[in-house]
């Protein structure tokens, strides 16, 4: 099979994005820039939709056998503000930004490496990224920080498996009969967001099963299959998709703010890094 040297993914993610140049950039980016501006953009983006992620989070750890703790979104939002704070969105943040920034600076899927995360934004007791890491590692040993590995690593593959498919069927129907078409960074946003949409609604249940496995009760579970199966026989299907929504939302975000950003901090570096 033949590879389009001009393409480059655009995905990340979660929900997500590299930080690569955008398709149709008639120069090539010095990789010293892009490293930079897909590390800064990676950053940034993290920083504005990491309330999605929360909720996100919260919602797919919201047991129905518990009783459920939310009602949905919105009153995921009001009791986390009510009882910690607008700061209260933010718990955990520190743990997905020491991620993002890396994989946004060198495409790679690493942010959800380990249990990390979610045993941050659900327990408050974590004071943040190096505190968890530690208390983690005292109480559960190294491999406690690598709970969830296998639905991970399925959950991430599938992610990038149908955003490449659907990022470059949508490139090719967009440039038709001529491969040297210029595709506008804009339009290779919106074409981003549709394949992490796609993504979304292919895998979010792997999502739930790996945050279940991440979370505070992950104990329950002797596997990622013991898993899939106790949420089937307990909470039913549609436990599979909770916390759809506000992910759609995070991985459109991301897509488009990441480009926008990327493509103002290269033009910021090109004027202040000469190269050539």
């Amino acid at each position: 099979m033949s590879v389009n040297p001009k393409f480059v993914s655009p995905f990340h993610r979660p929900h997500c994005l590299s930080a690569a140049a955008p398709a149709g950039q008639a120069k090539l980016t010095h990789p010293g820039k892009a490293i930079l501006a897909g590390g800064l953009a990676g950053g940034i983006e993290i920083c504005i939709t990491f309330p999605t992620e929360y909720v996100k989070t919260q919602l797919q750890l919201d047991e129905k056998a518990n009783p459920p703790r939310y009602k949905g979104i919105g009153d995921c939002v009001k009791q986390t503000v009510r009882d910690h704070g607008v700061k209260g969105l933010y718990r955990g943040l520190s743990s997905l930004v020491y991620g993002s920034i890396p994989k946004a600076a060198v495409s790679q899927s690493i942010k959800d490496f380990s249990g990390e995360i979610c045993k941050l934004i659900a327990n408050p007791k974590y004071r943040g990224f190096f505190h968890g890491v530690r208390e983690i590692v005292r109480t559960q040993g190294l491999k406690g920080t690598y709970q969830g590995l296998t639905a991970t690593v399925l959950k991430q593959g599938s992610n990038q498996a149908i955003r490449f498919y659907v990022m470059t069927a949508l490139r090719n129907w967009y440039k038709g009969d001529n491969p040297n078409k210029t595709i506008n960074p804009l339009v290779t946003g919106v074409f981003g967001a549709v394949a992490g949409a796609a993504s979304v609604f292919g895998n979010t249940p792997l999502d739930v099963i790996k945050t279940r496995m991440q979370g505070l009760e992950a104990h329950k579970y002797k596997s990622t299959v013991d898993c899939a199966i106790k949420i089937m026989k307990y909470e039913g299907p549609a436990a599979f998709y909770k916390g759809t929504v506000p992910r759609l939302g995070r991985v459109c975000m991301d897509v488009a703010i990441v480009f926008i950003i990327y493509e103002e901090v290269v033009k910021v570096l090109n004027k202040v890094w000469k190269t050539d």
